[in-house]
C-alpha cells in the first residue's frame, strides 16, 4: 500500500477531528472526536486515540478512546478511574479565585468565576466528576479558608 492509499483511509474531516481531540476546554468535543475517529482504522488515528487514552484528564474521554482502540483490535490496557488531582495545586488555584471575589459572594458566583478564569479546570473536573461535579465544587468552595495567608 502506498502513502496515497493510506491517506485515503482517513476521514474527510480528519484535521477537524484531530483538532477536536486536542481541545482542552471541551471534554464533550474530545469525547465525540474519540468516537468518530474510532470508525477508521489508520495508524495516525490509532496514535491519536492512544494519546487520548493515556493522557486526557477526563476519564470518560480516556474510556471512549480505549473502547475504540479495543474495537480496532489493539491490545491496550483500560485506563484507571482512580487518579490523583487532575491539576496539581487545585486548592491553591481555587483559593486565588475565591479571594478575587467579594467576601459575601455566593457559590454560584464562585462557580461562574472558575468557569471564566479557568475553563480548562472547570471543563476537566465537570467531565471527570459528572453528576458529582457540583457537590464536589461546592464542598471545595466551602472548605477554602480565605483568612489564611
Amino acid at each position: 500500500m502506498n502513502h496515497q492509499d493510506i491517506d485515503q483511509d482517513l476521514p474527510e474531516n480528519f484535521e477537524e477531528l484531530k483538532a477536536s481531540a486536542k481541545r482542552s476546554s471541551n471534554w464533550r468535543e474530545r469525547l465525540r472526536a474519540a468516537e468518530a475517529l474510532g470508525q477508521y482504522d489508520h495508524p495516525q488515528i490509532t496514535a491519536i486515540l492512544s494519546r487520548m487514552m493515556k493522557h486526557d484528564l477526563v476519564y470518560p474521554v480516556q474510556e471512549a478512546a480505549y473502547l475504540q482502540l479495543r474495537a480496532m483490535g489493539e491490545n491496550v490496557q483500560a485506563p484507571s478511574r482512580n487518579k490523583p488531582e487532575l491539576f496539581k495545586g487545585i486548592s491553591k488555584i481555587m483559593l486565588r479565585i475565591k479571594k478575587s471575589l467579594p467576601k459575601d459572594h455566593t457559590y454560584e458566583q464562585f462557580k461562574e468565576k472558575v468557569k471564566k478564569m479557568r475553563i480548562d479546570i472547570y471543563d476537566a473536573y465537570e467531565g471527570d466528576k459528572g453528576a458529582e461535579f457540583d457537590p464536589w465544587l461546592e464542598k471545595l468552595w466551602q472548605s477554602l479558608d480565605t483568612h489564611k495567608k
